[in-house]
């Protein structure tokens, strides 16, 4: 991994294209750099492991501050084969309202200040099960100024070894 992969689309490039190389555990990745200027860019895409589970990713990178100013994370299993040429585009797969998946979790820094809980890592906090929707708890391992995509791989990583996804 380049020495900081903020600090320029360049870096942040060959750290995102290099992801299935330093991770044997991910099957296939789609995550694509989207240019939105010449210090500004965002991240899209998915990566997927065995069990057919699948992290949709979502990032709006500022190169200038050497920060990602917005994520969204998802982690979900995949009712079709994410590996099939018919595998619904990104978009339509990663959206809120698809159908054919079943998910496990999700990040995002959606602000909450009236939830004490979160207060210790606001604004990053994690959804779980039961009633994902409204139940949240922190994310300690979730930062602006590092990437976060090898944590989430490790993660998965852990749960796939636990047997937990």
């Amino acid at each position: 991994m380049p020495l900081n992969p903020l600090a320029s689309p360049e870096n942040y490039q060959a750290f995102l294209y290099g992801l299935p190389q330093r991770y044997s555990i991910i099957k296939q990745s789609t995550i694509v750099y989207v240019p939105l200027g010449a210090l500004f860019g965002k991240t899209e895409g998915t990566l997927v492991f065995e069990r057919k589970v699948v992290l949709c990713a979502l990032e709006y990178l500022n190169f200038e501050l050497s920060v990602i100013e917005g994520y969204g994370y998802e982690v979900s299993s995949a009712n079709l084969d994410p590996l099939s040429p018919h595998f619904p585009p990104v978009n339509q797969y990663c959206s809120a309202s698809f159908p054919d998946k079943n998910k496990h979790f999700w990040y995002d820094p959606f602000p909450h200040p009236n939830d004490p809980t979160l207060a210790s890592t606001h604004p990053h906090h994690k959804h779980v099960h039961p009633n994902i929707k409204r139940n949240r708890i922190p994310a300690p391992n979730l930062s602006f100024t590092r990437p976060n995509l090898p944590f989430l791989i490790e993660e998965i990583a852990e749960l796939l070894e636990s047997q937990d996804l």
